[in-house]
């Protein structure tokens, strides 16, 4: 199969007919779809931002970490210095910022999160604006804004809203707005290999010091996108300037090879996937994969493109990776992506003689720009109210506070069918911990607690520890096996909370609890907790 050398080679059709379309009205159909992004974003970012609050019905647990994480920098610590993370460090630094502007823990994550809606605006319009025709930019912009801002995980009811895994939807987002890339730009010139560059550098080092395993996919498409001559160019500059702020973010980071480090260590736990880990999202998924396969199939049959073979390979292979190791079971948005960039190349196609075979399915191929778009509907009606739902019950200051002092606005929603017991206890047992904390005879400060996350630094305002970790979760990135020493672990602690219903507490205590009966001293417990505090013989703290 052979393909055009350039985007002129297949659009013959379209600059015959475009010659007689007034400019004016070009114009206003490209800023159509401009002036969608930047409304829907900015209306997204400000319903997010506004309340001031965050509502969670799931997975408090992961919110808790990311609150921490904020707090520490708030406090001077930096990721993968001061504290192990196997996520990027901008996962920490969006809620920081949040916080920062704020002054809120409640405001943390929604704020961050508005702030990073408005940073992809720039990008996204570069890439959606200049590749796609208005309908499909406007179509695919929404589809991915509304991604970056609806409060859910991936795949979950709108009644489940949390900012777990937020990560993922940064890297989603990200890599599905490289993989449009693909398609050379409308117009050529200089400028727009300037541009670009600067766009996909963006998205790289978002993808990479958010979560390594995107931006690792979006340097392979990079990589397929420099078998074309067009592009090659800016693919280069891409790589370049993305190097370069590296080593510029290093400079002032120096967290590099901790974080790898904390990669490897994390992998080395749950780096491998069974087979029917694999089967079950591929069925979860069949039907996005159904309508892609369809899509792709037509757009190759047009184009006789090995290359575009190789992008429709990349698409699914990469998506189906990357959810595979991911805790959510719907949502591979490189097919959305990648539907939307066949369809648009296949539309700029010659229609060719209607009446013969091939003239039929070129014909049907010709429909694709609309299946595509009906393709992207739901989940844009989806995600549209998850993001009205967590505005209105973050306005109406819905739930339950979180029990800590600093946690006010850090609110809990009981899900369809109410709490679990599990979480109920969860929660009441983290109001039980606090009080218990400031009832000690001293102030408490460098609190660990031996579970999946530690809310009370952040909750009461104290101290955190240096050298621990951001969380524990058990067989994900510790386990009996490979784990951080206990001495390395505990060298800034003074006191250990532990829970009598954790997350993953109990393999922790068969794990860490030898260390901690031989080096501090039992100083209060209760049904709920075990305080423990550094030995005096051991030493100071």
């Amino acid at each position: 199969m052979t393909e055009p050398t350039n985007q002129a080679a297949y659009t013959a059709v379209g600059a015959q007919t475009g010659a007689h379309r007034r400019p004016a009205a070009r114009l206003r159909r490209l800023l159509s779809a401009e002036i969608a992004i930047i409304i829907v974003s900015l209306v997204c970012a400000a319903m997010l931002a506004l309340p001031a609050r965050t509502i969670n019905a799931a997975f408090i647990n992961d919110v808790l970490v990311f609150i921490d994480g904020a707090h520490r920098i708030a406090l001077g610590q930096v990721p993968n210095r001061d504290f192990h993370t196997a996520l990027g460090p901008l996962v920490f630094y969006i809620p920081a910022a949040g916080y920062f502007l704020s002054g809120n823990f409640g405001a943390a994550i929604p704020l961050g999160m508005a702030i990073v809606l408005v940073a992809f605006i720039p990008a996204m319009i570069r890439v959606l604006v200049s590749r796609l025709g208005p309908p499909l930019a406007a179509a695919l912009g929404i589809f991915l804004i509304l991604i970056l801002a609806a409060p859910i995980n991936l795949g979950s009811s709108i009644w489940y809203p949390s900012f777990a895994m937020f990560y993922n939807r940064i890297g989603w987002v990200a890599l599905g707005l490289l993989l449009v890339m693909y398609l050379a730009p409308q117009s050529q010139s200089r400028h727009n290999d300037i541009a670009d560059a600067l766009a996909a550098a963006f998205l790289l080092l978002v993808s990479f010091y958010t979560k390594m395993t995107y931006g690792l996919a979006g340097i392979g498409l990079i990589l397929i996108i420099l078998f074309d001559r067009q592009q090659r160019r800016w693919g280069v500059a891409t790589l370049l300037l993305t190097g370069l702020a590296m080593v510029v973010i290093e400079y002032f980071w120096r967290g590099t090879a901790q974080h790898i480090e904390d990669l490897r260590a994390a992998a080395r736990v749950s780096g491998g996937h069974d087979v029917g880990s694999i089967l079950k999202n591929l069925r979860e998924n069949l039907s996005d994969l159904t309508v892609f396969a369809a899509v792709a199939w037509l757009a190759v049959w047009r184009s006789r493109s090995l290359r575009d073979l190789l992008f429709c390979g990349f698409c699914a292979g990469a998506g189906v990776a990357l959810i595979n190791q991911n805790a959510h079971s719907w949502g591979i948005i490189t097919l959305y992506c990648g539907a939307t960039v066949l369809a648009q190349k296949t539309a700029w196609f010659q229609p060719g003689n209607l009446g013969t075979p091939a003239g039929r399915v070129a014909r049907a191929a010709g429909a694709l720009p609309l299946v595509v778009v009906l393709f992207l509907l739901p989940p844009i009606v989806h995600h549209s109210a998850a993001v009205a739902l967590h505005t209105a019950l973050a306005t109406e200051k819905a739930g339950q506070s979180l029990g800590l002092p600093r946690f006010d606005d850090l609110r809990e929603v009981d899900p369809p069918g109410g709490e679990p017991d599990f979480i109920r206890r969860y929660l009441d047992d983290i109001v039980s911990g606090g009080a218990l904390l400031q009832s000690l005879p001293v102030p408490a400060e460098r609190v660990f607690v031996l579970d999946f996350a530690n809310p009370f630094s952040a909750g009461l305002g104290i101290r955190p520890p240096a050298g621990d970790t951001a969380w524990l979760h058990w067989n994900r990135n510790i386990n009996e096996k490979s784990y951080i020493p206990p001495d390395v672990l505990f060298a800034d602690v003074k006191i250990v909370m532990v829970p009598k219903t954790g997350i993953n507490s109990l393999p922790l205590q068969e794990l860490y609890g030898p260390f901690l009966s031989a080096n501090f001293d039992v100083v209060r417990k209760t049904s709920e907790w075990t305080i423990y505090e550094w030995r005096p013989g051991k030493g100071p703290k």
